[in-house]
């Protein structure tokens, strides 16, 4: 209150002053652990912003002073953008704070600093194209080319792009040689987003060969980032755990997922969830479902609608399927409580709104999946009429469509379902194997076409255990390969399909 009353009166103090009461205030709202009382600004015009809570006040308070320092007014202090960093980030408004960085005069802050946070900002509010502009810019000029930060940046971002991944191999090559005989830490921060990028990469690639040098490269990179780090660095641990998981070594997997675990404390959500796929690839559902159970005894209720996910899921593999569909309802229950919360005006990231409608898009196909098998094909559109409001052009939700049809023996409409869904996404693998899987029934098709359509859900997950299975009865019958090719085809689905998880590792 004493920080307020100096700043809401005239006490004719000169504006430094004022500034590094305002400052102060700033700071003593954003980490003094407790909530003060919103000010009453009965006095404001109408239409003014009224900060609603600490965060809000403080943000104000520091972009007055940034504004302050805009207009030369006050002296530059980087410590006001450290905490309004902070403040925005906590509070989902990125690319406000980068707004407020591009105010700044160009000799207030160093160019290359003042690129790296715009690129963070950019990058954390999702808009992944304009933060890698951003960094090609920077490391394109000569005296930047070798910016360690932006040139970890710059991998990370082509690792979330196959199509700029092989970019990000480049970036991360050099960030390696940069930090050769330094900061070992640091060198082992690159090797690790050198893996990543290295993965991603491996999408794109045509033949077998090259894929799985590829990916044997990003186990090397990443092995070579948790020695580096002294398996301390819980991001790598994950990374490692993830890639065994993804190449089938299930026992090392399990190691590094218990180890990420114990280094986080306990559960977290990705960790526990990622463990529960491994042990389910395993067959061991009961442990996988224990973790599950775990995870949401120690995780916040916001939280269970994955876990809930992932458990129903389990519940499916065992043969439970009433126990699924109640666990189901659980997660759409919470979700109606959600719902609620945004009507009473909560200040809820747009992200987590975003989340929320993509889970409850999946929960209602789930159940219309259930039904679908189950052959109850009325409860199976009614969960599928519920999708409609939610996405009615997802991939996803048209491919489950298809399945509907397909049950019940409409082979045409299932096709075009199948089709449409390829529209909305050309890589949708369930799709393009499902469209095989009819155009093999109806026989109207060449075998040749039949053919592509499988490989080209092999060329986008190598892993597919159905894609295997129906490439082998292809050349089984349709006299398009060997007997031996068919034989192999069925040993890799046979394989693929002892270790699949009940849900994709990635």
């Amino acid at each position: 209150m004493s920080y307020r009353r100096a700043l809401l009166h005239q006490w004719n103090l000169d504006i430094q002053t004022t500034a590094k009461i305002q400052k102060e205030f700033a700071i003593f709202l954003l980490y003094s652990g407790g909530e003060s009382c919103p000010p009453n600004l009965q006095s404001q015009m109408d239409g003014s912003f009224v900060p609603r809570n600490n965060i809000e006040e403080a943000i104000l308070l520091l972009m007055i002073l940034l504004r302050k320092i805009s207009l030369q007014r006050i002296e530059w202090d980087p410590s006001i953008l450290d905490h309004l960093s902070y403040a925005l980030s906590i509070s989902g408004g990125l690319k406000t704070l980068a707004s407020k960085v591009e105010e700044l005069l160009p000799r207030t802050i160093d160019r290359q600093e003042m690129s790296l946070i715009l690129a963070l900002c950019y990058y954390g509010g999702g808009d992944d194209f304009t933060a890698l502009n951003l960094l090609r810019k920077l490391l394109s000029s000569t005296e930047d080319h070798s910016c360690v930060p932006g040139l970890l940046l710059a991998s990370k971002v082509c690792a979330e792009n196959p199509d700029c991944a092989s970019e990000g191999i480049i970036y991360a090559h050099k960030a390696i040689e940069r930090l050769q005989e330094r900061c070992s830490h640091l060198l082992g921060v690159a090797n690790c987003v050198l893996g990543l990028s290295l993965t991603a990469h491996s999408r794109t690639v045509l033949t077998d060969s090259e894929r799985v040098k590829i990916h044997l490269d990003a186990l090397k990179s990443f092995e070579s980032a948790g020695k580096l780090t002294k398996m301390s660095d819980t991001n790598v641990i994950y990374h490692l755990c993830l890639e065994n998981a993804v190449q089938r070594k299930l026992d090392v997997s399990v190691h590094y997922a218990n180890w990420f675990l114990k280094l986080e404390g306990g559960s977290t959500l990705k960790g526990s969830m990622l463990l529960a796929r491994v042990l389910s690839a395993q067959k061991r559902f009961l442990d996988a479902e224990t973790v599950i159970n775990v995870a949401l005894e120690q995780s916040g209720k916001w939280d269970h609608g994955a876990l809930l996910r992932t458990k129903a899921k389990l519940q499916i593999a065992q043969g439970q399927v009433k126990n699924a569909i109640e666990t189901y309802t659980q997660i759409l229950a919470i979700l109606q409580v959600q719902r609620r919360s945004f009507r009473l005006g909560e200040d809820l990231k747009q992200e987590f709104g975003d989340h929320c409608r993509t889970l409850e898009l999946e929960t209602w196909l789930d159940l219309a999946s259930i039904y679908i098998k189950l052959s109850q094909w009325r409860d199976a559109e009614k969960c599928l009429s519920k999708t409609e409001a939610i996405s009615s052009y997802s991939a996803c939700r048209l491919y489950t469509a298809g399945l509907l049809n397909q049950s019940k023996g409409l082979y045409k409409a299932a096709l075009g379902d199948y089709s449409n869904a390829l529209a909305v996404n050309p890589s949708h693998v369930p799709s393009l194997v499902s469209s095989a899987v009819v155009l093999r029934k109806i026989g109207k098709q060449s075998p040749a076409i039949i053919r592509s359509l499988l490989t080209e859900a092999l060329r986008f997950d190598r892993m597919n255990a159905s894609a295997w299975y129906n490439l082998g009865l292809l050349y089984k019958e349709g006299g398009l390969g060997s007997a031996a090719e068919a034989a192999d085809c069925f040993e890799a689905a046979i394989i693929l399909e002892e270790t699949e998880p009940v849900e994709p590792f990635r």
